[in-house]
């Protein structure tokens, strides 16, 4: 292993070291260990060592490529981090829906099952849940002395959330049956029950009252965001523009597509036509139809269009049926590959699923979407540093993601009625995203002079965007408490497609070697995606 590459590794040890947490939801090889410390001293620990890190990466040679891309990739995640901290981030990071509180709440259920060790540590991380939502408090605590908190929105949504988790390890209890640790499990989802809601109080009689009323963070912060979320700088005015160019464009097309549901339909009756027609009752139902479109893209893609090892022939879809997030995500296998890629979809509450708007979702977050690029770090071998195996940009991941939902349509996969619609609308909803992200946050104008608020930005995104009803709040939520994230699937999108159109007009370009070698890069931001790409191919 050379200097870089073993300084990667031994990086990651150390985070895993000082946030088991993070070595979870990543799938790290790593000692056991109950909880992160999210308090100030946790943080200080973890800035310490980027810091650290990049000091010492300063003082290494690279002596390969595989050095150099290792090297590059390390440098630029860390700097961005450090610079979050410059910002004082920490003890105002309070993010609705897909923030801490999700992380922690989601991390018990992450932890691999069989033996009564294995069920062991599942009961002492969900008992450490107190502890950790004692600890972020403490960083929250931090922020409201210096006067540098949070937007009292995302404490509201945050208080709601924390109640809904009330109860919600019942399941993962009850799947452990009646075995030695049953008591030991059922003690350990109580206490964390307590957490959560001593968490809702906390959220919503200490914090709110004490939070700003601003939602948007200004151009500095949201600088640092985005170069956190791209890996690139962002020239946001250019973005802002390209965005609403670019939903015009798919709203023209949405257009078309309406009139094969029905001659002379519009989107709207288009959709209310497919909601009435194209669905599947009941979670069960649900969950079969969710994995047999999993394993038919595997199959469809093997050997085909891409070589698919076979240990990411499995991608094991999961109903979260306790997230109030509105939106599906995935999860990557463990390093030894023990666990598999999953993908998690919210039921919010709902009985009835309307399966023709979602089958885009399944090829971004399964095959050849996330779970083919999360996997490909994930058997790379010695060719990846163990940094880029266990981290990634997202512009870099969810820009794939959304390139795939684009292949899948290239390659003629949206036959099914009002499939295609579905794909069109989900490229609308993130084109949408774009200009909603950009203009809240830097509060730029909408076209007719209006200013961005919450309630015309839900309107917007359910109008506009063509937003599920029952997603709309939560996505609003969550791009007011999260800047920058939800620019990434367009604006990566984009890069990776300019890159294909490049690649694409050189002599002997072969789109499944172009994937290959694609894949095996490993993360990189976007400011480094084009030049890269050029060699690739």
């Amino acid at each position: 292993m050379t200097p870089v590459f073993e300084l990667c590794a031994r990086y990651v040890d150390r985070l895993a070291e000082f946030d088991p947490v993070f070595a979870t939801m990543r799938g790290v090889e790593t000692e056991f260990r109950p909880a992160t410390d999210f308090g100030p001293d946790g943080h200080a620990a973890r800035e310490d060592l980027v810091r650290s890190t990049l000091a010492e990466l300063a003082t290494l040679e690279p002596t390969s490529d595989a050095d150099r891309g290792a090297a590059a990739y390390l440098r630029e995640r860390l700097e961005s981090q450090a610079a979050w901290y410059d910002l004082g981030e920490p003890v105002r990071d309070l993010r609705a829906l897909f923030g801490t509180m999700h992380i922690v709440h989601d991390n018990a259920s992450m932890l691999p099952r069989g033996d009564d060790e294995r069920w062991h540590r599942i009961a002492t991380r969900l008992a450490a849940v107190p502890e950790m939502l004692a600890s972020w408090r403490r960083s929250l605590d931090l922020g409201i002395e210096r006067g540098t908190t949070a937007a009292r929105r995302q404490a509201v949504e945050g208080a709601a959330q924390a109640d809904s988790y009330v109860g919600s390890h019942e399941e993962l209890v009850r799947s452990y049956g009646d075995g030695p640790l049953a008591g030991d499990l059922a003690r350990a989802a109580r206490a964390a029950d307590a957490g959560y809601t001593d968490l809702a109080r906390y959220l919503r009689e200490t914090y709110a009252p004490r939070a700003t009323e601003v939602d948007a963070v200004g151009a500095e912060r949201y600088a640092v965001a985005a170069r956190g979320s791209l890996g690139a700088d962002l020239d946001a005015r250019e973005a802002y523009e390209w965005g609403w160019a670019e939903l015009e464009r798919i709203e023209a097309e949405l257009a078309v597509e309406a009139g094969h549901i029905k001659p002379g339909a519009t989107i709207d009756e288009a959709m209310a036509l497919l909601d009435a027609s194209e669905f599947v009752d009941g979670e069960d139902a649900y969950r079969e139809w969710l994995q047999d479109k999993h394993d038919w893209a595997i199959r469809q893609l093997h050997g085909v269009h891409f070589d698919i090892a076979e240990p990411l022939h499995t991608v094991e879809v999961v109903l979260a049926t306790g997230s109030n997030s509105g939106a599906a995500y995935y999860t990557s296998p463990s390093e030894d590959l023990s666990r598999p890629g999953r993908t998690w979809w919210p039921t919010g509450g709902r009985t009835r699923f309307e399966t023709w708007s979602e089958l885009s979702t399944v090829y971004h977050e399964g095959v050849p979407g996330h779970h083919l690029q999360n996997g490909a770090c994930r058997i790379a071998g010695d060719s990846l540093s163990r940094f880029a195996k266990v981290t990634g940009v997202s512009g870099y991941g969810e820009g794939w993601a959304l390139y795939a939902e684009r292949l899948a349509d290239e390659l003629g996969w949206f036959t099914d009625r009002g499939t295609r619609l579905g794909m069109l609308t989900g490229s609308s909803l993130r084109a949408a995203r774009v200009v909603l992200d950009i203009g809240v946050h830097l509060d730029l104008p909408m076209p007719d002079g209006s200013r961005w608020t919450f309630e015309n930005a839900c309107r917007f995104l359910r109008d506009r965007g063509r937003a599920e009803p029952h997603r709309v709040h939560a996505e609003v939520v969550r791009y007011f408490g999260w800047p920058a994230q939800a620019i990434s699937y367009k604006l990566g999108e984009r890069a990776f497609l300019a890159a294909r159109a490049e690649a694409q007009r050189r002599p002997g370009f072969d789109l499944k070697r172009w994937h290959t070698d694609l894949l095996n890069l490993g993360p990189v931001g976007l400011d480094q995606l084009r030049e890269t790409l050029r060699h690739v191919g």
